[in-house]
């Protein structure tokens, strides 16, 4: 979900990361149905990105993001989800990063000219390799539409930390968009657009903003399984600017 991040937005790995590098995401309209689970496993790898460190912040560069992602549909209208976030680096095999909950709403189709719901996300870091805030928030308003045959939704985050360093910062604004098209039935090809731009009062400079392109598809197996893969691309010499994404998700009851 600027994430978004296995991302988005707020688990990032630096101050200018772009949305959320373990949840690399936007978020369509949908909610999991009523009753039933929905398991998404995250994996993405940072071919190219910090090869610096950043304080007690690590180098992304080589960093390898694993992020299981449990989703319950509690009502119509309504989900709740948990994550557990890892990572592995040089010099270490692996490391439990984060964990976070999601509540999720969405209005019914038909009240509005345009499908939208809305996320709360809560993420409570494990150690400041990754980012040095405790607690972190991500507010994720999702817009869905679609244009002849194409897919549209915008995810126009804003976060912050709410514990510890830069909790009397502003809000961050990390926007994501996805473009769908329907090659056939079960594959959608698409192009999703990642950002991070500083405050949003106070936006940073072009030249140290994050803007990420990732040309990529979704298959959908069945109604229940879908797998997502993506390469993105940065277009600023800032942050993560070579990044492999995957996903794979699988619904029941």
């Amino acid at each position: 979900r600027v994430l978004p991040a296995l991302a988005l937005s707020l688990a990032g790995a630096a101050p200018a990361a772009a949305q959320d590098p373990f949840e690399v995401q936007v978020y369509l309209y949908e909610t999991v149905t009523k009753g039933y689970w929905n398991l998404e496993t995250h994996l993405n790898r940072v071919v190219r990105g910090e090869k610096l460190a950043a304080g007690p912040v690590a180098a992304t560069e080589g960093q390898n993001h694993l992020t299981f992602e449990l989703t319950r549909g509690v009502t119509d209208n309504f989900e709740m989800a948990g994550y557990l976030v890892f990572s592995s680096r040089q010099g270490t095999t692996g490391e439990l990063v984060a964990w976070r909950l999601r509540p999720r709403w969405r209005v019914p189709e038909g009240k509005l000219p345009f499908k939208f719901s809305f996320s709360l996300e809560s993420a409570f870091l494990r150690a400041d390799t990754y980012q040095p805030a405790d607690i972190t928030l991500e507010i994720r308003p999702i817009f869905e539409g679609n244009l002849a045959k194409f897919l549209l939704a915008a995810n126009p985050v804003v976060g912050k930390s709410i514990k510890g360093p830069g909790s009397t910062d502003g809000l961050d604004f990390e926007p994501g968009l996805h473009i769908g098209y329907p090659a056939t039935e079960k594959l959608e090809v698409s192009l999703e657009y990642y950002g991070s731009t500083g405050e949003i009062t106070d936006p940073l400079p072009a030249a140290q903003q994050v803007h990420q392109f990732f040309p990529g598809f979704d298959y959908r197996f069945n109604d229940a399984t879908i797998f997502n893969f993506g390469v993105g691309f940065g277009a600023t010499n800032v942050g993560n600017t070579l990044v492999v994404k995957m996903r794979f998700g699988k619904m029941f009851k």
